[in-house]
C-alpha cells in the first residue's frame, strides 16, 4: 500500500501537481478529440492550423517579411490577400506581431503595409493587432518578453515572430535549438493559437539556416519557402518546402508602385535543382504522395492499365512526365514499398507507406 507519510511537504506539493500533468497527458481511447481548427489556406490547402507553428524562409531581399504581411492582413480582414486566405475564430481573432530585427521607422512601415492591405484605417490605433519592436533586447529578453506578452494578450490567434535566429545566441547550438522549437510547441498549444516565423536560409545553398532549420524543417506544420525570380528579380515565388497537408500551387509576386505585394497572374514557374526529378528513386516521401494523393483522387483503381494511367496522372501533376516503361517500373517500386496495395480486382493508394 502506497503512503505519502514520510515525504515532506514539498514532496506533496509536486506530487500533487504531477497527479494533474499524468491526468492532463493521459489519452482516452474512449474520449472525442476535435482536430486543430485551419486559420490560414491556400486554394484550399491548409498550411495552419491553431495549436501548430509554421515559417517562412527565404534568401536576404528574397521579401518574406512582405509574403508575412499578406498573411496577417488577410488575418485582419477575412479576404483573401495574394493566395492567402485567413479566418480567426471570433474568440482569437487578435494578432501579435514581433520584429526583432528591424528599426521603429521600418517596422512602422511594414504595419503601415499590414493595415493598407487588409483595407483598415492608417490614421488610428487598431485593436486586433499588436506589434512589438525587440531589437535593442537580448535574446534571453525577448524571449522573457514573448512569454510574458502571449499571458497577458487576450483572444491572440496568430503570433508572428519576425527573425526566430534572435531568440537563440547560437544558432549551431543543438540544445538552444531544441529549446527554442519545444518552446514553441509550448506556446502554440497551452494558448491555442498559431505562431508563424521567419528564418534565412543559407547563402550557398537553399537549406534552412543552422540546427534551428534541421529542428524547424523537423517539427513545424508548414514551411514556406519565398525566393527571387532567376530571370526577373523583382518577383518573388513562393512555394511549399514542407507541408503536411497536400502542396499548393507555387505562386508569385512583386511589389508594385504602392509598395504593396501584389499577385503575378500567369507566372511561369521554372523547377529548381532541388525539384527537377531524375528518377522516382530519388524523390522524397512527400513527393510520392503528392503524386499518389492526385492519382487516387477519384478513390480505387480497377485494372491494372487504369492504374498505369492513374499513376501518369498523378506523377505528372509534380513535373515527373515518363512513359509507360518507366511506369511499369515505378508501379512495381511503389508495390513493393505498399504505397499501392491490391484491393480485389482494383488497386488502393496506402497512406501508411513509408519510403
Amino acid at each position: 500500500m502506497k503512503t505519502d507519510m514520510a515525504l515532506p511537504d514539498n514532496h506533496r506539493i509536486d506530487e500533487e501537481k504531477y497527479r494533474s500533468l499524468l491526468k492532463y497527458i493521459r489519452l482516452s481511447v474512449t474520449e472525442k478529440y476535435d482536430f486543430p481548427q485551419e486559420i490560414v489556406q491556400i486554394d484550399g490547402v491548409t498550411i495552419a492550423t491553431l495549436g501548430n507553428f509554421s515559417a517562412s524562409t527565404g534568401k536576404p531581399k528574397s521579401k518574406k517579411t512582405f509574403n508575412v504581411s499578406a498573411i496577417v492582413a488577410s488575418a485582419l480582414s477575412g479576404k483573401e490577400v495574394l493566395k492567402y486566405k485567413a479566418e480567426l475564430p471570433p474568440c482569437k481573432n487578435r494578432v501579435l506581431y514581433i520584429d526583432t530585427e528591424q528599426s521603429k521607422c521600418h517596422c512602422h512601415k511594414v504595419l503601415h503595409r499590414i493595415l493598407t492591405l487588409a483595407d483598415l484605417p492608417t490614421d488610428q490605433e487598431n485593436d486586433r493587432i499588436e506589434f512589438f519592436v525587440l531589437r535593442e533586447y537580448t535574446p534571453d529578453q525577448r524571449r522573457d518578453i514573448i512569454r510574458w506578452a502571449l499571458h497577458e494578450e487576450e483572444n491572440i490567434g496568430l503570433v508572428i515572430i519576425d527573425g526566430i535566429r534572435d531568440l537563440i545566441h547560437d544558432i549551431n547550438s543543438p540544445s538552444e535549438s531544441l529549446d527554442i522549437i519545444n518552446e514553441l510547441m509550448r506556446w502554440s498549444s497551452y494558448y491555442e493559437l498559431h505562431i508563424h516565423t521567419v528564418l534565412h536560409l543559407n547563402k550557398g545553398d537553399d537549406n534552412t539556416r543552422g540546427h534551428i532549420g534541421t529542428e524547424l524543417n523537423n517539427k513545424a506544420e508548414t514551411i514556406l519557402q519565398i525566393s527571387k525570380n532567376a530571370e526577373n528579380g523583382k518577383i518573388s515565388e513562393v512555394r511549399a518546402m514542407h507541408i503536411r497537408d497536400r502542396e499548393f500551387t507555387p505562386f508569385a509576386f512583386e511589389i508594385g508602385d504602392d509598395s504593396l505585394p501584389h499577385l503575378v497572374e500567369d507566372h511561369q514557374f521554372k523547377m529548381s535543382k532541388r525539384e527537377r526529378l531524375s528518377s522516382y528513386t530519388d524523390m522524397t516521401e512527400q513527393q510520392h504522395r503528392s503524386a499518389l494523393e492526385a492519382a487516387f483522387s477519384d478513390n480505387d483503381v480497377s485494372g491494372y492499365q487504369s492504374l498505369l494511367d492513374a499513376l501518369k496522372k498523378g506523377y505528372d501533376s509534380i513535373g515527373y512526365c515518363r512513359g509507360r516503361n518507366t511506369l511499369v517500373n515505378l508501379c512495381k517500386f511503389l508495390i513493393q514499398h505498399d504505397a499501392i496495395q491490391k484491393n480485389g480486382r482494383g488497386y488502393m493508394y496506402n497512406e501508411n507507406f513509408h519510403i
